[in-house]
């Protein structure tokens, strides 16, 4: 099984895995992600909650296995300030 290694950011309240827009389009989830997700530019940061736990699934499905790099933060994540996910928008 191959396994890809992601950069997950964290702060005191919640956390994000950071993913290539691309890639979500290819795994055909890209339409299950919520808006408690964000994204800036090429990049989408996946809520922990659930729309982590949909992408790991579908790379699951196509045997990889996800690890991820801690980025730890005690303040509020600037994250906070991308825009919230949609499908057709990248900003």
């Amino acid at each position: 099984m191959k396994t890809l290694t992601f950069d997950m950011y964290s702060d005191p309240g919640h956390g994000w895995l950071k993913v290539k827009r691309d890639l979500l389009t290819k795994l055909g989830i890209n339409t299950q992600i919520s808006s408690y997700s964000y994204q800036r530019h090429e990049n989408v940061y996946l809520e922990e909650d659930c729309d982590m736990s949909t992408f790991i699934d579908a790379m699951k499905e196509i045997g990889v296995t996800v690890k991820y790099r801690e980025k730890l933060t005690d303040k509020s994540s600037k994250i906070r300030s991308y825009n919230r996910y949609t499908n057709s928008t990248i900003s």
